[in-house]
């Protein structure tokens, strides 16, 4: 088989993969449905494994106010990075009935030398949902701030309160730091 040949059907099949992630995730406006569907609702149990291998249970945190960082991970450096070091380390966000976890769908292993890097990254829970079955149960594979659409998470938070119910949801494109607003949401609950 010649050269350019094989190149051809490379790019065909690439074509077909694309075309299949695209045919089979949903649209941003459906997960935007799902989203808007899911506040007032209890929010979707799971069991996921942290970085230090505990797994955790949502319905385990009822009685605390829960932020749930759904992101890109490892790949997205600096932006999610920074968001889950800034998440981690706010005192306000990690006590005082409130727990912030980050959620990525990479395996534990790709962590190691992002700790080494941003030791602060260590400092939050991250937890890994390398199925991508949390991810997709809770809408986030398809949304507007997703740069890997059906692939991965894009940058949104989920507020739940004590009793498990999601109030808010917070997809946010823009990749910036929103702690404040997260503070006067929980507030708010």
């Amino acid at each position: 088989m010649s050269k350019r040949l094989l190149v051809i059907l490379a790019v065909i099949a690439a074509g077909f993969l694309g075309l299949a992630v695209l045919v089979k995730s949903p649209s941003p406006r459906q997960s935007s449905a799902v989203l808007t569907a899911m506040v007032g609702k209890t929010a979707p149990d799971f069991n996921l494994p942290d970085q230090t291998g505990q797994t955790v249970s949502l319905n385990s945190l009822r009685g605390k106010k829960v932020v749930l960082f759904f992101n890109e991970g490892i790949t997205c450096y600096p932006a999610c990075w920074n968001q889950m070091a800034a998440l981690a380390t706010d005192a306000a966000l990690n006590g005082g009935g409130v727990v912030s976890l980050s959620v990525v769908v990479d395996k534990p292993s790709q962590w190691t030398e992002a700790f080494k890097q941003m030791p602060d990254l260590a400092k939050g829970r991250i937890l890994f949902d390398t199925s991508k079955e949390v991810s997709g149960r809770y809408g986030m594979l398809s949304l507007p701030s997703s740069m890997h659409r059906g692939m991965a998470p894009g940058h949104t938070y989920v507020l739940i309160d004590q009793k498990g119910v999601v109030r808010d949801i917070k997809d946010n494109p823009p990749m910036t730091v929103i702690n404040d607003q997260i503070k006067k949401d929980l507030e708010k609950m």
